[in-house]
């Protein structure tokens, strides 16, 4: 019989959401006719912006008459939107990229795993903790990592955020040859200075490593002074990959794209650059070309005002949730430059305790802080994704039950 892989069986249970999901339908089966309140998973819940929805309708008609058919495009992205992308960043961000170095993709969670194909399994990953989950179970499948033990595995550099540093890492004192960064911050909401990311910078240039930064929700920076990239930092365009998502600010969480910036050198050599070039060609055979017809659509003018609206109506909901939960003593973080409220259990309670307790007391479903990280635990991580009206009702109900 063939061998299954010894990395996957060193994952520990299952994936945080799915678990997160399977609690919710237990519940529900227990209380029959209840309505659940879903302030857990970062699911967007509003309609896709009309510029977007209209060029992706008028991809489909072509696709419908021979004339105007197309079949397969180019592995690493249709080249409208590649030149987009490269215009978003030179416009909105003071970013000069070649077009050569933006790969589309079907979404920022699977490039962030897919990168570590291109690594060696003996790459030294260095996550934060707490962290969105894919980073750590990417390296425990990629082979990068021992056993779990006491909260963590063996072989990978843990980087832990609390309120003490304002839930942003700092470079670790040891070795690593792969960091990966995430901000706004998915799963506490924290952002990072320019400053603070240029110590990572400097890090990976003393210790050759390779920053991997996840700017998924970066249009809900609100803040001055705050970068959307990394590669507004001095010395990054050697050392970093960026991945990148329409999910967020355009709605496209069930559509699917995103992109990753692997600059054409890194640290002076072609070979990183090259191998993903080859890995995607390989085992890749593009984003959908009607995704990609809304992602260009997305970064036009009148698309990118529709977007930040978008942006705008979840921010609002982040801001209802942080203030009706302060208002009743919970200490809360993220919820400015995010559309996450990282916020505490009360009362010393668990992160699996407080969660069970607003189902059961508010019918509100939230996100155990503890599945993030061992960092995570005694925290809760509450989504703004969802319809306003749902947002106040779960304020009320908690407000009023807690």
């Amino acid at each position: 019989m063939a061998k299954v892989s010894e990395s996957f069986m060193r994952l520990q249970a299952g994936y945080l959401f799915p678990e997160v999901a399977r609690r919710i339908d237990a519940w529900q089966q227990k209380n029959p006719g209840e309505k659940v309140l879903r302030l857990s998973i970062g699911n967007t819940t509003e309609a896709l912006p009309q510029a977007i929805a209209r060029a992706m309708h008028e991809k489909i008609d072509l696709l419908s008459s021979r004339e105007t058919y197309t079949g397969y495009g180019d592995e690493q992205g249709d080249r409208p939107l590649r030149e987009a992308l490269r215009e978003h960043y030179q416009k909105e961000y003071g970013v000069s990229m070649p077009v050569s170095a933006f790969f589309v993709s079907d979404g920022a969670k699977s490039d962030a795993a897919n990168i570590q194909s291109i690594f060696s399994a003996s790459a030294i990953p260095a996550i934060q903790d707490p962290a969105y989950p894919v980073y750590v179970d990417s390296s425990v499948a990629g082979g990068h990592t021992g056993e779990y033990e006491n909260g963590g595995y063996r072989g990978i550099v843990y980087m832990p955020c609390d309120a003490s540093n304002g839930f942003v890492a700092v470079p670790p004192a040891e070795h690593a040859d792969l960091i990966y960064l995430c901000f706004p911050n998915n799963p506490t909401g924290a952002v990072a200075t320019k400053d603070e990311l240029k110590a990572f910078v400097d890090y990976a240039h003393r210790e050759k490593a390779i920053i991997i930064f996840d700017s998924a929700y970066s249009d809900y920076i609100e803040s001055e002074g705050i970068p959307h990239s990394i590669y507004e930092i001095e010395g990054a365009e050697d050392c970093a990959i960026e991945i990148g998502s329409f999910s967020k600010n355009a709605g496209f969480t069930g559509v699917r794209l995103g992109w990753t910036i692997v600059p054409e050198h890194l640290y002076g050599d072609e070979t990183v650059h090259r191998l993903w070039n080859r890995r995607q060609c390989t085992f890749f055979n593009g984003a959908s070309n009607i995704a990609q017809s809304g992602g260009i659509a997305a970064l036009s003018p009148q698309g990118r005002k529709e977007c930040l609206d978008l942006v705008g109506y979840y921010k609002k909901n982040a801001e209802i949730i942080r203030t009706g939960l302060s208002e009743i003593g919970l200490e809360c973080y993220g919820g400015i430059n995010s559309p996450y409220i990282w916020t505490k259990c009360p009362d010393g309670m668990s992160s699996w305790d407080f969660f069970d307790f607003l189902l059961d007391k508010t019918h509100t479903a939230v996100t155990p802080g503890s599945g993030f990280g061992k960092k995570g635990e005694g925290f809760v991580r509450i989504s703004a994704y969802g319809h306003r009206e749902n947002i106040e009702e779960a304020v009320a109900s908690i407000k009023e039950n807690l």
